[in-house]
């Protein structure tokens, strides 16, 4: 059955793919994003868009207005509109927190709110927690952190994953609302362009990583993460939490190393810094980056999110609730990624 279906973020890497396999089913796909926001990924005549001024409430309000007077609101929200790097600590929470708080407050008060709210929240609300091993590597089980549950209590160490775990808590405040939140850990795919820079660089022969503690990281790639807003859409679950990963666990060089193999095994020199030395150039670069008024992909969030050894997390939920099926493990996923980077002239 067609659906009405509004994403926010719409121009964003997560937002185009969501549209897309909205307009692939049969849906009526609407693009919430601003005016300044690129339509590079959103080509499809199909699409509706609208534009949606999150951070000033009495612009937002008459947008939200018009969309009902013209055709009663939607189906489904998927609320994938968020900041990820930000020059001022502040802004994470004006976009990610307040621009969350406005955009429901004004459905609630239009009698708008759909019959499920989607939001991508993010792995990162949990922050380095169960960080102390709990076995010993074996051959037969060489992880030796435990996974992150939805029941242990969130500690994010970056203003990125506070802003949206307050997200989070205003959500989950709201009586008889019918949100499903989902916390994906690191998404990469086609578009993306923070792990893109991984790409470009063992390209030119270089490797970094950081830390001599072990390092168990998760990964989904974009079109699984799609795959549980979908079913999010449908299953008859709502006002829970789901982490949204592949369902594998993988050591620190994994994802370089499928890069390199997808590159034709370049010469690599790998370089591993020490974490005192990463925090001097993340400060140093958000500093410059802060007087040259732009947001840096190395900055205080990121030396955080490069010093956290565990990332695993339990998905068991999401297959049990939502019958979510992560097709893509983390080398299928690198090669479609890498392949479209070469078909678009990335690498």
């Amino acid at each position: 059955m067609s659906m009405r279906i509004l994403v926010t973020g719409a121009s964003g890497f997560i937002g185009s793919f969501i549209v897309e396999r909205g307009l692939a089913e049969g849906h009526q796909m609407w693009a919430g994003m601003r005016a300044s926001s690129s339509r590079t990924y959103l080509q499809n005549p199909q699409i509706h868009f609208t534009e949606l001024d999150l951070a000033h409430p009495e612009v937002l309000r008459p947008q939200l207005a018009a969309c009902k007077a013209d055709f009663g609101g939607w189906d489904i929200i998927v609320h994938a509109a968020g900041a990820t790097k930000c020059i001022r600590r502040e802004d994470f929470f004006r976009t990610n927190t307040e621009g969350t708080r406005h955009f429901i407050d004004i459905l609630r008060e239009l009698n708008m709110v759909p019959r499920r709210f989607i939001f991508i929240s993010s792995l990162s609300v949990f922050g380095a927690i169960r960080e102390h091993p709990t076995r010993k590597a074996t051959p037969d089980n060489p992880w030796i952190y435990a996974p992150i549950k939805n029941d242990d209590t969130p500690a994010p160490n970056t203003a990125y994953g506070e802003s949206k775990l307050e997200a989070e808590r205003y959500i989950k405040s709201l009586s008889n609302f019918p949100y499903v939140i989902l916390r994906p850990t690191g998404v990469y795919g086609p578009r993306e362009k923070d792990y893109f820079v991984m790409a470009q660089s063992i390209k030119k022969h270089v490797d970094f990583s950081v830390g001599y503690h072990p390092q168990e990281i998760t990964f989904v790639y974009v079109k699984d993460l799609v795959q549980a807003v979908f079913a999010a859409m449908v299953k008859d679950v709502e006002r829970r939490e789901f982490f949204i990963s592949d369902g594998s666990v993988y050591h620190s060089t994994a994802f370089s190393n499928l890069i390199r193999k997808e590159l034709g095994h370049p010469f690599l020199l790998r370089i591993k810094a020490p974490v005192w030395f990463l925090r001097i150039v993340c400060h140093a670069n958000g500093y410059i980056g802060s007087l040259r008024g732009c947001a840096t992909t190395l900055n205080r969030d990121k030396f955080h999110i490069l010093r956290q050894r565990n990332w695993q997390c339990d998905i068991t939920p999401a297959e049990k609730e939502l019958d979510y099926r992560p097709e893509y493990p983390l080398e299928r996923g690198v090669k479609e990624t890498i392949s479209w980077y070469k078909k678009e002239g990335w690498l």
